[in-house]
């Protein structure tokens, strides 16, 4: 079979070159020109951990090709849709703005018995809404929804050594051929679920939903610890060996950013909403209020330590990415607080091993450091807000002679506080009061 992969952002792209890898012919399309020639030259728009020597050595075998022409897809079997959903500026529900833009401008190249295969994030009922217009648009063609889990960072083992495979599907045909698809990775174990469309597009709301649900719930304890006077790294291990809760996702910390998480429990919300079961997802807003209000407890702690006027403080900010081993600061807590305590007067200097560039984009009135000595010279607080292995590993005794005042807020709970406090630094670490 030949393949087609509709939008070559980070999900399109790794899905693109993961394909090829298993011996498909593919096509990646997508409307922007300079995206589709840097791909095409074998470069990455972005970072991902060893994406790039895949892209690059799937294009030397002219198995993989990028375009922005969809007539290219004509003769392709089964076109995935990896395009985004933005959250809407309007309100909390998704834009599905590109999906539906995708399968207008797919529809007159769909051959006889093409298979149309969603990947990208919705709310439940798009798919079927978009199957109806195919009936109308290519009656000769057929949908289904194959949701994506992808880990910014782990992105290719993701797509082909991913924990399960789910499916949604109106027919045994669309099973096959989407089984034919992925043959090689069900053969390794891969768990197998066919399940309906609606279900199919609920899965992957309903992970994230859970994860951010974890995920503030180690922060609210967070909270209830430093009121207290106890220690949450601790309580988080004595929970996790606990089988029916497990350790995955219990650091506390600044909370959760990126471009899934929060638009994605946002749009499950105005979505239920719509569907008359808003009160069912009516804890997510308490969720989404934890993890803003794990920001705002940096700062406070910030102007608790140096002054309510920080006009007079120079802050480096060690993270600029919403988690380490990415490029991606969209709706990243690091920034948000960089540009908070900047608002608030104080001069900040961003650091980040791979996101500088993206976040100078996104907040050109900061100002960046390319290299980490260069950020904290002078420094009179450090926040560690994006545990990338390189700060873990910096020597808190040299680092302590470039700043003013020794002064670290970790706001991952990942670096040793002991080794930087041997060196004479106070360290305050959230949800931990000693």
């Amino acid at each position: 079979m030949k393949l087609s992969v509709i939008g070559c952002g980070y999900l399109g792209a790794t899905h693109a070159a993961c394909m090829s890898s298993l011996g498909f012919q593919v096509v990646g399309i997508d409307t922007d020109q300079g995206k589709v020639d840097l791909l095409s030259s074998g470069n990455l728009p972005f970072y991902e951990p060893g994406l790039d020597s895949l892209l690059a050595s799937e294009i030397k075998t002219g198995r993989l090709t990028f375009t922005t022409d969809f007539s290219a897809a004509a003769d392709a079997d089964v076109h995935f849709i990896c395009v985004g959903t933005p959250q809407s500026k309007e309100g909390l529900a998704a834009d599905l703005t590109f999906v539906k833009s995708a399968i207008a401008a797919i529809a007159p190249f769909l051959k006889d018995g093409a298979l149309v295969v969603g990947k990208s994030t919705v709310p439940v009922g798009t798919a079927q809404a978009l199957r109806e217009i195919l009936t109308i648009s290519a009656p000769h063609a057929d949908l289904a929804w194959n949701p994506e889990f992808l880990r910014e960072g782990f992105a290719i083992e993701d797509t082909l050594r991913p924990n399960r495979l789910v499916v949604g599907v109106v027919n045994d045909r669309a099973e096959n051929i989407l089984k034919e698809v992925y043959q090689p990775i069900i053969d390794l174990g891969t768990p197998w679920i066919r399940a309906d469309l609606p279900t199919a597009e609920l899965v992957k709301v309903a992970a994230n939903s859970y994860l951010a649900t974890k995920i503030s719930f180690i922060n609210a304890m967070a909270e209830v610890c430093e009121a207290a006077g106890g220690d949450v790294t601790v309580l988080a291990k004595a929970i996790g060996y606990d089988p029916r809760i497990g350790s995955r996702f219990l650091q506390a910390g600044i909370g959760f950013g990126g471009g899934c998480l929060p638009k994605d429990i946002r749009a499950f919300m105005a979505r239920a909403e719509e569907l008359g079961a808003d009160q069912a997802l009516e804890f997510l807003r308490e969720i989404d209020a934890i993890n803003l209000r794990a920001r705002q407890r940096v700062i406070d702690v910030v102007r608790a330590d140096l002054s309510e006027d920080l006009s007079q403080y120079k802050i480096a900010i060690l993270g600029a990415t919403f988690k380490p081993d990415s490029d991606d600061v969209r709706d990243s807590p690091a920034l948000d607080i960089a540009a908070q305590l900047q608002a608030a007067g104080a001069t900040i200097v961003v650091h980040d091993p791979k996101g500088i560039e993206p976040a100078r984009k996104r907040f050109p009135h900061l100002d960046y450091a390319e290299r980490v000595t260069d950020c904290v010279k002078g420094a009179d607080a450090i926040l560690h807000l994006t545990e990338w292995k390189e700060y873990r590993e910096l020597d808190p005794a040299v680092i302590g002679q470039l700043v003013r005042s020794k002064f670290l807020i970790d706001g991952r709970n990942a670096l040793d506080r002991e080794k930087w406090r041997a060196a004479g630094w106070r360290v305050h670490a959230l949800g931990r009061t000693d």
